[in-house]
């Protein structure tokens, strides 16, 4: 993972993140697990490591900036540790990243199949992140309130947020990674789900559209 040190520590400058030591060695062990893990179970498609680092890595340190600032617009005195749930989450992309990147967030990540809940127990576990759960679920099944409900290419805007609004804390937001500005899925959201804001994001090194939709429920 010495070859990847160099542009994830450029990346991470290029989007004006400030992270420790242990937070940068955690990221590379984290894509080294995804390597090792996607050999035997598949956890994804991409399995060049320096795929990995842009498609994966970079993809999903390039939410870290704009979640902080929206956490600190929304809860600004919040008294106990925001929630939040990464619905579809795969390898744990972007969920297991903001572990890594926000340690005051406590993040569960929801997949439906269960060998990739159990990669994310085996990743808390290796890089000791207390904040960090698997749970192998559909996202229908659980309970609990998030301030936070994330997702990243997982489905259709209106299957997303009709899928977890249960779960949704009040005063809390959805938090969709897309590619292409989703202009059919957003005409297609019911009237009780309300976007707030639409962002562009720019992922050091991959040639490709990216954009973040915010989303809450309507008054």
């Amino acid at each position: 993972m010495r070859t990847l040190e160099t542009p994830l520590r450029q990346g991470v400058a290029s989007l004006g993140l400030s992270l420790s030591e242990q937070q940068v060695s955690d990221l590379l062990r984290y894509v080294a697990l995804i390597e090792k893990w996607t050999k035997v179970y598949n956890l994804t498609a991409v399995r060049d490591p320096v795929e990995m680092l842009t498609h994966h890595l970079l993809d999903s340190l390039a939410v870290v900036a704009p979640l902080r600032q929206r956490l600190q617009a929304f809860t600004p005195h919040a008294d106990t540790a925001p929630r939040l749930l990464d619905v579809g989450s795969g390898a744990g992309l972007p969920g297991v990243v903001i572990s890594i990147c926000c340690p005051d967030i406590q993040v569960d990540c929801v997949d439906a199949v269960g060998k990739k809940a159990a990669f994310i127990q085996q990743v808390a576990a290796a890089l000791k992140l207390p904040n960090l759960r698997g749970v192998h679920a559909r996202v229908e099944q659980l309970t609990g309130q998030y301030q936070v409900i994330s997702s990243r290419a997982f489905a259709s805007l209106a299957d997303f947020t009709q899928g977890s609004r249960q779960l949704l804390a009040e005063q809390g937001f959805w938090m969709a990674m897309k590619g292409k500005h989703p202009v059919d899925e957003l005409a297609a959201l019911p009237p009780a789900v309300e976007v707030f804001h639409v962002e562009q994001l720019h992922v050091p090194g991959l040639d490709a559209e990216r954009c973040l939709i915010w989303l809450c429920m309507a008054d």
